[in-house]
């Protein structure tokens, strides 16, 4: 059965979800410019494929690059002319200079809010802003809910692995819960999310899932 779910977000069924795919250059071999140059050519191939949402998240590139990169993108979603939304991670001035659809924020106590960023996008020709929040606890998640937000990166669902550390997974029934607390507002599940545990995901509640590698492939 379709369902729709707000704020004009495409729709999915048990077997076609919600795809927010989270960019990270790290990822691919080669200088600075060869990866860049990377990240660009698998963006292109998320939005040929229909991904919903793209964030930019290079945290690490100053902002005159970063800014030049988010630019380059916006230049490959318009040529393509997809659905797909870019979204620019914290950083509203390099979203609106760029024209990209919104941006991600996260749930920190000093971060900035959802309204200060439709605030600055309102000052702009610009459409009001795409805007999406990671959420690790449910009070994160209910805040998120009364700010309105588009979409809530919920994380992490299952165990992950970093370079220095794992975290835990909150596990698939922390994820409904959060599900029920956002509704309707679409949750995404992120963090050790794979092909195989996805169905458990969406049976959960999740509109979607997120990731970085998960879709490297794609």
């Amino acid at each position: 059965m379709n369902t729709s779910t707000p704020g004009g977000l495409a729709p999915y069924t048990e077997t076609t979800m919600l795809r927010y795919a989270i960019t990270s250059r790290a990822l691919f071999p080669g200088n600075e410019a060869k990866k860049q140059a990377a990240l660009l050519e698998q963006a292109a191939r998320w939005i040929a494929a229909g991904v919903d949402f793209i964030q930019l998240r290079e945290k690490d590139l100053p902002a005159s690059a970063l800014s030049i990169l988010a630019a380059k993108l916006m230049k490959i979603s318009i040529l393509h002319s997809g659905h797909t939304s870019i979204l620019i991670n914290s950083r509203p001035d390099i979203a609106i200079a760029a024209g990209a659809h919104g941006v991600h924020l996260t749930s920190s106590p000093d971060s900035l809010t959802p309204s200060q960023v439709r605030t600055l996008y309102a000052s702009t020709a610009l459409p009001p802003p795409r805007i999406t929040i990671s959420c690790h606890t449910l009070d994160d998640v209910r805040r998120a809910h009364h700010a309105s937000v588009d979409a809530i990166l919920f994380a992490p669902v299952f165990e992950k692995s970093l370079p220095t550390l794992t975290l835990p997974g909150h596990g698939l029934d922390h994820l409904r819960a959060a599900c029920a607390a956002a509704a309707p507002t679409p949750v995404f599940a992120l963090g050790g999310v794979t092909p195989a545990n996805t169905p458990a995901c969406l049976e959960a509640g999740a509109s979607g899932i997120a990731g970085i590698r998960l879709f490297h492939d794609l």
